[in-house]
């Protein structure tokens, strides 16, 4: 008799964003009219930089031809866009990362959702509250947790988020191996200065843990006193993953392209003690069970550090923080406390009341999709996210419809 993986059943009935679709869904069948405006999920809504696109049209019609056509490339990816991350993502930082150390992906939510594969099933891990749900249901999947129970899983190591410390949380209070960091933070927009991610760096060399830094949301950063990258930090390389993404940055939510830097210099352990690189565990891992990012889609991502590349994305950037900047403005203007907004696309709001009943209330009076905190844990609850990736049109037109729905 076939059998399931039981630790299957212990997830939660559906994925976050899969419950608010289907509330959409059915808020649209009902009310057809005024289209509902999309500040919940996370996807962009302009179109590629125009860089992107040439280059794009470019390596599709080099696989047009005989002489100039690519079969499967290298797993890890090319050689141009390992080459140009290195330079420009960390080098120009100041941050010793070398191209070899890169692994291109078809995204950073499968990169984050699968590198904890090469980890025990025993390992101890530590995540935050409130979180991107990916981290924590993968371990779930994996067998790494117990019961689900009261909005928490047994056997994770929760570290909680709250406006009494920004929503960054601190050190673990018991031994973990594994620590699940997100800055720019999904959900909340928070941000860690260096002098704090220091004492994260410091804790896992000491307690020979590894720290898995998701900085999807770097670009966004305006602040220049806060660092981009974990590997900014001194001893960084011996104890952090970092996770990138090009779909905020750069508008390839659609065109799927990412990548993990695992330095040849952090090592994890086995049963007897002895040090095996997670580098080389990692690439066997890449390399058995994913056939790279296409050619095409490479060259595009490569394009956004050309000259004209870099000022296409800033402008991109700029056109979503500007969006980011009037929701903040407009929840602060009608006494809501806000965080986030400045140096991220994610606006977190104290509703002080039911998150969903929020969401649903936003969603049947407003006709405006958020995100209900209580979505990313218990911490959430009483917030929700409101996101930036849409249209100055859409922005404006939503802040009316809520400030007249939470007037009525």
């Amino acid at each position: 008799m076939i059998r399931i993986n039981h630790h299957y059943l212990k997830l939660k009935a559906s994925y976050l964003f899969s419950d608010i679709a289907k509330r959409v869904a059915a808020h649209q069948q009902r009310h057809p009219d005024p289209a509902v405006i999309r500040l919940g999920i996370g996807d962009v809504t302009r179109a590629l930089p125009e860089a992107c696109i040439s280059a794009f049209h470019q390596a599709v019609d080099e696989m047009a031809a005989d002489v100039s056509f690519r079969g499967y490339g290298p797993e890890q990816g090319y050689d141009f866009l390992r080459e140009a991350i290195a330079e420009n993502d960390f080098k120009s930082r100041g941050a010793d990362i070398r191209a070899e150390e890169i692994f291109v992906s078809d995204g950073a939510k499968c990169d984050t959702g699968n590198i904890q594969e090469i980890f025990d099933a025993g390992t101890r891990i530590a995540i935050p509250d409130p979180v991107y749900p990916v981290y924590l249901d993968t371990n779930v999947m994996a067998g790494r947790t117990g019961s689900y129970r009261n909005g928490r899983y047994d056997g994770i190591v929760y570290l909680d988020g709250h406006a009494e410390n920004g929503f960054i949380p601190g050190l673990p209070t018991e031994p973990v191996d594994l620590i699940y960091l997100c800055f720019p933070n999904n959900p909340t927009g928070a941000t860690i200065t260096a002098d704090q991610l220091k004492e994260w760096v410091d804790y896992a060399t000491a307690n020979q843990a590894i720290i898995l830094y998701d900085a999807a949301y770097e670009a966004f950063i305006r602040d220049d006193a806060l660092p981009h990258s974990i590997y900014e930090i001194e001893g960084a390389r011996q104890v952090a993953i970092e996770f990138r993404s090009f779909s905020k940055t750069a508008g390839f939510t659609g065109t799927r392209c990412a990548y993990t830097v695992v330095p040849t210099t952090l090592k994890a352990f086995s049963a007897t003690g002895e040090a095996h690189s997670v580098h080389s565990l990692w690439s066997r891992r890449h390399s058995t069970k994913f056939n790279g990012v296409s050619y095409p889609v490479q060259r595009a991502a490569e394009a956004v550090y050309s000259d004209v590349g870099k000022r296409q994305v800033a402008e991109l950037i700029d056109y979503y923080m500007a969006n980011a900047h009037l929701i903040r403005q407009e929840m602060q203007a009608l006494g809501y406390s806000c965080i986030g907004g400045e140096n991220s696309p994610y606006i977190w709001v104290s509703t002080e009341k039911d998150s969903w009943a929020f969401f649903d209330m936003l969603l049947e009076k407003a006709g405006v999709v958020c995100t209900p905190g209580a979505g990313f844990g218990t911490c959430g609850e009483g917030h929700i996210r409101i996101s930036a990736f849409n249209s100055h049109e859409n922005v404006n037109l939503a802040m009316t419809r809520i400030r007249q729905a939470l007037a009525s």
